[in-house]
């Protein structure tokens, strides 16, 4: 797994053998989380189209719809994965690692 792309404080996006993944921090009151989902083909191929400034808006659909909130009927809710987390912070370190080291690991639009 590793980083392609980030919004600072909002998102990362990341892939691995088996797609694009979007790791979107979600607030809510005194209540943060990060949400991890997989991008269907409807959203890959959104992505395709629009780069960088599709994410923002995904990501911000996300995180407009609650999906940390047990009360919330979010679409996003059931697709959020779980398990991953050890994975998602090794590419996180390695991206700092490679970004610190003079590398270009990410991009932004």
């Amino acid at each position: 797994m590793k980083v392609i792309d980030h919004q600072p404080h909002a998102w990362l996006l990341l892939e691995d053998e088996s797609g694009l993944l979007i790791d979107v921090e979600c607030h809510n009151g005194a209540v943060s989380c990060s949400v991890l989902i997989r991008l269907n083909e409807e959203e890959l191929a959104e992505y395709r189209d629009g780069g960088h400034a599709y994410l923002n808006r995904l990501a911000e659909a996300i995180h407009y719809s609650a999906p940390i909130l047990a009360i919330s009927n979010s679409p996003y809710k059931p697709r959020k994965l779980r398990g991953y987390q050890d994975q998602v912070l090794e590419a996180i370190r390695q991206w700092q690692a490679q970004d610190q080291s003079g590398g270009t690991a990410t991009r932004q639009d």
